[in-house]
């Protein structure tokens, strides 16, 4: 029988004064934790996604990967901090301690919050809005598990973070 693993958040919060919005997810993949940076399972559709809102090619490396993002203002980090998890499945999640998304707010000029998926939407709601005093904006998902989504319709509805 698989079991639930405690796992805390390998990863800090890429962020920096001048970041703009601030994208969450819900907690990284095993392939993310193995990667070393977000949104690392291959398979996951976030790079892309970026690379044709903002029609750029990018490698898999992390440096490129963190310097497109400060270089659009955009910050990214997980609503969840620790968890009891079973391999990458949202749906096996337990006894989540939430993220302090605090020290974001404190030095970053966040104006909007996009929640990568219905999990981080969730947990946002539940544990860091009345925190935060921002109401997020839920987008699709868009990691390998949320096929029904192809990527020209995660683009239709994620090209709007380019209005920030």
């Amino acid at each position: 029988m698989t079991r639930h693993q405690t796992v805390t958040h390998p990863l800090r919060p890429l962020f920096q004064a001048d970041s703009k919005i601030l994208i969450l997810g819900s907690f990284p993949s095993v392939k993310t934790r193995e990667y070393g940076f977000f949104y690392g399972h291959p398979q996951n559709r976030f790079w892309p996604l970026l690379e044709r809102i903002f029609d750029v090619k990018l490698s898999t490396d992390i440096e490129e990967r963190r310097a497109f993002l400060l270089q659009h203002r955009i910050a990214v980090y997980d609503v969840i901090y620790r968890c009891d998890i079973i391999g990458s499945g949202d749906s096996s999640i337990q006894n989540a301690v939430p993220s302090d998304l605090s020290p974001i707010f404190k030095e970053a000029d966040i104006k909007q919050i996009f929640c990568n998926g219905g999990t981080a939407y969730r947990y946002y709601k539940k544990y860091q809005e009345r925190k935060t005093g921002f109401k997020a904006v839920q987008l699709p998902s868009t990691s390998p598990a949320n096929a029904k989504f192809s990527i020209d319709d995660l683009y239709s509805q994620w090209k709007i973070i380019r209005e920030y």
